[in-house]
């Protein structure tokens, strides 16, 4: 074919294939461009990768093919065992669970270290939970399990073939019979090539990790939260015709960060986009919408799926979800967060309870978006087993409740008994923020007072009817099956409930509001110290509370740790909850702690002249009152229990105990007068 002539067909023919050549070319580098793009991304968090299995599954092949896709470092696991280890099994002699443990703490720490550098690929049999367990612990990046799986006779000839490995064929059936199959790995048969498996673990590798369902208020600002993290995330919401309609489409264009996110509108699609096992994040109204779709999810899902609910579920719904999901092989969480639409964006606070497996699987993933300590921990721990998760941020809400209702009466007082002005209120309550009374929930009750709306304090525009969503009631029946007193977290919920009847409320003060006024002899600093010790006794019936609950339930919560996972992203942090976390760590009963004890004493006359100021001046202070009361009662040596206890027996012969009687014999007397000997 000649070329010498430009104008030829020929030539032409000759220059249109080096152009299909070059765009060819050009193609293939941009595809490799972008497909080292893609796998830096997705490690940017350092993730660490355990290629597992018994012997001569191609740990070592596989692993460096995987190391080199992702361009990171690897290590087999082989060349750290202890010339003991090696002569043992060269000898046919199968190693122990003592034998290992050096051995996988070795690893471990190389894991670890890896881990803060660009993470790695390891190949390690593992062939035990309890193996992989030691080979996670501590590692703060994503963990991603690859289980090699092979049948006995293909491996079997596989180490006849290898040359001059300790590992003698006589031990493998022993590596079978140690072997616990993981449910919390992606699963790969070994009868492909090398280079295949490694591209269906790439494949695997390109799904999302996590998946969001729902995306109301709170679950968009987790999807970014997620995302901004560098995790990979698929969302879901539900299609409804002419309501909901490509809203995980439209909210994935919304944000940049979102510009890796896999949107659904199909659940078997959202399901399929997920890795092995599937992590999937409920944020959905809670009641029986949270059964519907479990129920809906079922089909789709495989043993060693996580399922998290992070609702405001009641705790035993929890208990109950727990018990069915994992009758399926499903694990489930009971998740706790709590931070608001902002808190869920920038780091909320998180309260996981259920099943530790799955808190160990996507632990790393809650530990990354909650909020930081002042110490730069997560403010994200596995509280307990069953619905402990859920029941702690019950308890939270309640003393959230009692929170917010003693800064109203403080506001009440300020504004009705001083007569102070809404801009005079925020100045007093600012100079408390430089106090051991700051928190979030008093800055923002400041932002709240000097908010203007066309000139008008929009404060005064709102009508005095408080809402709830039934954490609050939930706390307080709680607290009356376990018999604990949270007389203050209960005033609280009653204040809003009797705010609720407005129309009663205007009609009765038609006629029963009184004439007579007495004038507040308080001061700010009076006032403040009142609240303080007010806030005191909420958090101390709070945690009492917990503490009741975590004994009847088994749950063994670590109320200090619990503390600190409120001193950061929720709503109820503040400076209280900072000491609070240390002096749990002495006794769960706060008001015995001698800092606290010293509290009482500076401040208790001051919480008795708000109380009997307000009270005076007709002002009603529900929370207030019940701290002074709770006071008196939790103070007091003998109570007026004696005379209770005698009118039961009285009418009801229900017996009672007798004092300096360590026996516990229970009596029953006649009370009759007219009986008397």
């Amino acid at each position: 074919m000649g070329v010498s002539k430009t104008g030829s067909l020929d030539f032409q023919l000759f220059q249109f294939l080096r152009f299909l050549n070059l765009l060819t070319l050009i193609n293939y580098l941009c595809f490799r461009i972008s497909l080292n793009h893609y796998f830096y991304e997705m490690n940017k968090l350092n993730r660490v990768y355990f290629i597992i299995g018994v012997s001569a599954v191609g740990k070592t092949t596989v692993g460096k093919l995987l190391s080199q896709s992702l361009n990171i470092p690897f290590f087999d696991a082989d060349d750290f065992h202890l010339q003991s280890s090696k002569q043992k099994m060269a000898d046919g002699i199968p190693l122990t669970d003592d034998d290992r443990r050096d051995w996988l703490l070795i690893m471990n720490k190389l894991a670890i270290d890896q881990s803060t550098k660009n993470g790695c690929v390891i190949a390690c049999s593992a062939l035990k939970k309890s193996y992989r367990v030691m080979l996670q612990q501590h590692i703060k990046s994503p963990v991603k399990w690859i289980f090699l799986d092979g049948e006995f006779e293909l491996l079997k000839q596989r180490l006849s073939e290898r040359k001059n490995h300790f590992m003698p064929i006589s031990l493998l059936q022993s590596q079978f019979d140690t072997l616990e199959i993981p449910d919390d790995a992606f699963r790969v048969t070994v009868d492909l090539s090398p280079e295949q498996i490694n591209i269906q673990i790439l494949d695997e590798l390109s799904k999302s990790e996590i998946g969001l369902f729902g995306l109301g208020v709170m679950g968009k600002s987790l999807s970014r939260n997620i995302a901004s993290k560098g995790f990979r995330l698929s969302i879901f919401n539900r299609f409804v015709a002419g309501k909901e309609e490509n809203i995980a489409v439209k909210f994935q264009k919304e944000f940049s960060e979102l510009s890796n996110v896999k949107p659904f509108e199909d659940l078997d699609k959202f399901v399929k986009s997920l890795q092995h096992p599937r992590k999937i994040f409920l944020m959905i109204q809670a009641g029986k919408t949270v059964d519907k779709v479990l129920e809906q999810f079922l089909p789709y899902l495989e043993p060693g799926d996580v399922i998290m609910d992070g609702g405001n579920s009641h705790y035993l719904d929890t208990e109950k979800r727990i018990k069915f999901l994992n009758e399926n092989g499903i694990r489930f969480l009971g998740v706790g967060v709590s931070g608001g639409e902002d808190g869920a964006l920038i780091g909320p606070a998180i309260m996981p309870g259920g099943n530790w497996e799955a808190y160990d699987s996507v632990g790393c993933i809650l530990e990354s978006i909650a909020a930081k300590d002042s110490r730069n921990k997560a403010c994200c721990e596995f509280v307990g087993k069953g619905g402990s998760g859920h029941f702690v941020k019950m308890v939270h809400n309640g003393i959230e409740y009692a929170e917010m209702q003693l800064l109203a009466e403080v506001y009440h007082v300020f504004k009705y008994g001083l007569g102070l002005s809404n801009d005079a209120i925020a100045k007093m309550l600012s100079n408390w923020r430089s106090t051991e009374a700051d928190s979030y929930l008093l800055e923002i009750t400041i932002d709240i007072l000097q908010r203007k709306e066309n000139g008008v304090f929009l404060l005064d525009k709102v009508l005095d009817k408080a809402g709830n969503k039934g954490t609050g009631n939930w706390t307080t029946v709680a607290a009356s099956e376990l018999g604990v007193p949270i007389s203050v977290l209960t005033a609280a919920l009653f204040a809003r409930y009797i705010s609720a009847f407005k129309e009663m409320r205007v009609e009765a003060s038609k006629v029963l509001s009184a004439d007579r006024k007495v004038n507040f002899m308080l001061d700010s600093e009076t006032i403040r110290k009142a609240y303080q010790l007010a806030r005191w006794v909420n958090h101390h019936q709070g945690i009492h509370l917990l503490s009741e609950a975590s004994q009847t339930y088994q749950w063994d919560l670590n109320l200090s740790e619990i503390a600190r996972i409120w001193t950061n992203g929720c709503i109820i942090r503040s400076t209280l909850m900072e000491k609070l976390c240390d002096y749990l760590k002495a006794d769960s009963q706060l008001l015995r702690n001698q800092n606290v004890v010293k509290i009482v004493k500076q401040s208790k006359d001051s919480l008795k002249e708000l109380v009997s100021n307000a009270i005076q001046n007709d002002l009603p202070i529900f929370c207030f009152s019940e701290a002074i009361n709770y006071l008196n009662a939790y103070a007091q040596k003998d109570s007026s229990a004696d005379l209770i206890q005698a009118q039961r027996d009285y009418f009801g012969a229900h017996l009672y105990q007798r004092k300096n009687d360590s026996s516990g014999k229970q009596y029953h007397s006649d009370w009759n007068p007219n009986q008397n000997s």
